[in-house]
């Protein structure tokens, strides 16, 4: 009887641009573990989304740091992939691996775990955490596999004005005003946000003078990967639409406010614009951030045409 590949199991039960950053550190532990099963423990929408990804084998559901379940335990590699701990390190510990790699603990004793780096990329820190079991330090790559279905709608340029937070959320007046624009320089606009942004999406819309097409809260995942992968352009802020444009290299702008571009900002290779005025804040924060509204129409607009091409008027 042929005996089953050994698992790999790495937990990462996050967002949407979570699972895009760690996508080069998936790539190497294919790379280092060839033989091995590997199986993303993550929420269940991620399911397509491992599709694009082809390092990843599986995904089993799991909530954000809720136990891994039974079909996991007793795997024979452990990856911490979703936080330095302690709760995220300790729900693997309890799932009995043979062996488990993670970030040291805050705070706990020196050892042989790697230590975190709060002003370290995404993608290069769980790149270098999977060094640990050999992986190789090559060039992290970040593309995701074209999606199998049609975009709802070609060449379009996306703008999605939500984030998880309000303090990275660029005001929807100033959003209208950039869809204004842009539409009278001939771009093909779609609105985009998940189910709980339709406000929002529906607020940019209204406001705006030109006519737009809404699709907030009407797409799923692997559709709004097909518009990101065959768009003229994507503008948003630091939110997971942003990864999608680095994964399928699409022009992208990109609004920063309270977290610098250094740890979450797309690829400086790629044919992305990040916009950022210089100073941080918490990213959790319930208003806009100051940094953020520091950015205006102008200079959005400015960088769409260097990174896109076409030249959008600032006034209708």
């Amino acid at each position: 009887m042929a005996l089953s590949p050994p698992l790999a199991v790495g937990l990462r039960a996050l967002g949407l641009g979570d699972f895009c950053t760690a996508v080069p550190a998936w790539r190497r532990l294919r790379e280092a573990l060839p033989d091995h099963r590997l199986v993303l423990a993550a929420p269940a929408w991620q399911r397509d989304l491992v599709h694009l990804c082809p390092p990843i084998d599986q995904l089993v559901s799991v909530g954000a740091l809720q136990p891994l379940p039974p079909p996991l335990m007793g795997a024979d590699l452990a990856v911490n992939l979703h936080g330095h701990g302690p709760q995220s390190t300790d729900l693997l510990a309890a799932a009995h691996p043979r062996r488990l790699i993670a970030f040291a603990a805050p705070g706990g004793a020196e050892g042989t775990a790697p230590v975190w780096d709060a002003s370290e990329h995404d993608v290069t820190r769980w790149c270098r955490l999977v060094e640990a079991v050999g992986a190789s330090a090559a060039e992290p790559d970040l593309t995701l596999d074209r999606p199998p279905v049609p975009p709802p709608v070609p060449r379009a340029t996306l703008v999605h004005p939500g984030a998880a937070a309000p303090a990275r959320r660029w005001p929807p007046e100033r959003w209208a005003r950039v869809v204004d624009a842009l539409a009278d320089a001939g771009h093909r606009i779609v609105l985009t946000g998940s189910t709980a942004e339709q406000h929002l999406t529906g607020h940019v819309a209204a406001m705006a003078g030109s006519s737009v097409l809404d699709l907030g809260g009407r797409t799923s995942v692997i559709e709004l990967a097909a518009l990101v992968s065959d768009a003229r352009g994507v503008l948003c802020g630091d939110t997971g639409v942003a990864h999608l444009a680095s994964a399928y290299a699409v022009p992208s702008v990109v609004l920063f406010g309270p977290t610098s571009p250094a740890t979450w900002g797309p690829p400086p290779s790629g044919p992305h614009v990040a916009l950022w005025s210089g100073s941080t804040g918490d990213p959790h924060g319930s208003t806009p951030d100051p940094g953020l509204l520091r950015i205006d129409v102008a200079r959005v607009l400015g960088a769409v045409e260097a990174v896109v091409g076409a030249r959008p008027t600032a006034n209708r």
